[in-house]
């Protein structure tokens, strides 16, 4: 079987789905190389907004309308990106803190815009890893319980590269905590 590697992925949107909110900002970074950071905005496809998403990120719709990249051309340059960093031989794997959500809007676009999903048909979810590794419950599996031990406190920005590289930072930390589920409880 070839070996998997792990890319952390992060997205900001206008909203909850993708049927009627835009993909705003992809970042991603590899869960070992966080330095190989791949950003892009695109432009809108949806002019819908849900309350506060725009407030979270700081990013303007009218500003994506005229410098976003168009949602084709943005998911040609990330599955080029995905390509160029997955090292020969080994699959790409999505890493997401609540993969379903940044899961959902990635897969959409990738098959809506590519025809294809680079990733295949999976996630991983952080924030489900940690919960089957210490038998916590969903509710402390939240960036307030995580951030706290594993990244000292810091709070995610909601700029997706950003977030990605932080992302890749905790799961890094929860995979090298040799914690046993008897120990958390």
């Amino acid at each position: 079987m070839p070996r998997e590697y792990l890319i952390s992925v992060d997205v900001e949107t206008a909203g909850p789905v993708p049927s009627r909110f835009a993909l705003l900002s992809i970042g991603a970074c590899p869960i070992d190389r966080p330095e190989l950071g791949f950003y892009v905005e695109l432009m809108p496809e949806h002019e819908a907004v849900a309350p506060g998403a725009l407030e979270i990120t700081g990013l303007s719709m009218e500003q994506l309308a005229e410098d976003g990249e168009a949602p084709e051309t943005a998911m040609r340059e990330f599955a080029a990106w995905i390509a160029e960093v997955t090292p020969a031989g080994e699959l790409p794997v999505f890493v997401g803190f609540n993969a379903s959500f940044d899961w959902m809007f990635v897969a959409d676009y990738f098959e809506r815009f590519l025809g294809r999903n680079p990733f295949g048909h999976s996630a991983l979810d952080i924030k489900a890893y940690f919960m089957g590794k210490t038998g916590s419950s969903w509710q402390e599996t939240s960036m307030k319980h995580l951030s706290p031990r594993y990244l000292g406190g810091s709070r995610l920005s909601h700029n997706a590269l950003g977030d990605a590289r932080d992302q890749a930072a905790l799961f890094r930390a929860i995979l090298a905590d040799t914690t046993a589920i008897s120990d958390e409880t």
